[in-house]
């Protein structure tokens, strides 16, 4: 396949699952959310799991909800 076949390629993807792109933006975004949190809170095997792991963002929002609801109450507790 020569390029111009692969853009024709994508193109027509593209037009018979619009909604394609904005579930990759979706992945994209979660998963960079949670890769950036793993890595701020030295959360090694986190990090690598969340990297090679594809779940259209499921693991990385229960790992953001996990640390939100965990700070969240760890805040409630000090107060």
């Amino acid at each position: 396949m020569n390029t111009q076949e692969i853009n024709n390629a994508i193109i027509a993807y593209i037009k018979l699952h619009p909604y394609a792109i904005l579930f990759l933006i979706w992945a994209v975004v979660w998963k960079l959310i949670a890769l950036w949190k793993a890595a701020k809170h030295d959360h090694l095997v986190m990090f690598i799991v969340l990297t090679f792991v594809n779940t259209l963002g499921l693991a990385e929002i229960i790992y953001v909800g996990y640390l939100y609801f965990r700070d969240r109450k760890n805040k409630e507790v000090v107060k």
